[in-house]
């Protein structure tokens, strides 16, 4: 093992260590007051909002392997983590500039923010998935992928256990449903949404909505391309050695 794997293995230690840990009192008393709020919501509404974002990520799901790279093979894991972080930087600026313009546009704008960022995460992670050298392609990489969507944008509570699905993946994808409706599209939709709510609230905000939506879309894409790498981290194909049992 050379220094460069060395140290990306100290990270991914420290990563699934904090995936595993289990939700503070302030975490749990958060989760708890959200789903509180969700219980407020009326049924329809949360059938509709499931409904509109199954709908816009499986739009993004089954059309963005059209516009992706073939998986990169034949460098070494520096090499195409290298090509990785120039990637995020890249969606970050994407991302932060889309978040001022709208953030000063007003509310129609604001709202109009939500589906573009969610397009420029998923279109972020299936690049990334290819530069590790797995192939878009495969449906159960996409389901891998709402997995990572899930790790970077959930409370505590439900961040541990979908880190917990996918450990072993390569094993457990074999047991998947061959229909993708079968995905827990209610519960994803719940956790991102309290995930977000907060800090996209203050974009809609007039005069610091600019400002806020250029901060919050960049330090969002930055979470997401992290947790991509360590999630990849733990399938590479470059090291069995990066390959950790939890």
């Amino acid at each position: 093992m050379n220094d460069y794997q060395q140290e990306i293995l100290s990270e991914l230690r420290a990563w699934q260590r904090q995936m595993l840990q289990k939700p503070s009192l302030f975490n749990q008393l958060s989760k708890t007051i959200q789903v509180k709020i969700n219980t407020w919501i009326p049924e329809k509404v949360h059938q509709a909002l499931t409904a509109t974002i199954k709908q816009m990520i499986r739009g993004v799901l089954f059309g963005a392997h059209y516009t992706t790279a073939k998986p990169l093979s034949g460098l070494t894991m520096q090499e195409h983590e290298d090509a990785v972080r120039q990637r995020i930087k890249f969606y970050k600026n994407t991302a932060a500039v889309e978040g001022g313009i709208t953030g000063a546009g007003g509310i129609l704008l604001g709202f109009a923010d939500f589906p573009i960022l969610i397009g420029l995460k998923l279109k972020l992670l299936f690049d990334i998935c290819s530069m590790y050298g797995f192939n878009v392609k495969d449906y159960k990489e996409r389901v891998y992928i709402l997995h990572i969507f899930e790790l970077a944008f959930s409370s505590h509570v439900h961040r541990r256990n979908v880190y917990l699905k996918m450990v072993d993946w390569d094993q457990k994808s074999k047991e998947l449903p061959d229909d993708i409706h079968q995905f827990d599209w209610r519960n994803f939709q719940q956790e991102y949404r309290d995930y977000i709510d907060l800090a996209k609230m203050a974009q809609l905000i007039p005069i610091i909505g600019a400002p806020v939506g250029f901060v919050v879309n960049s330090r969002l894409i930055n979470k997401l391309g992290k947790t991509a790498m360590n999630a990849y981290r733990m399938r590479s194909s470059g090291g069995g050695s990066l390959k950790l049992k939890v």
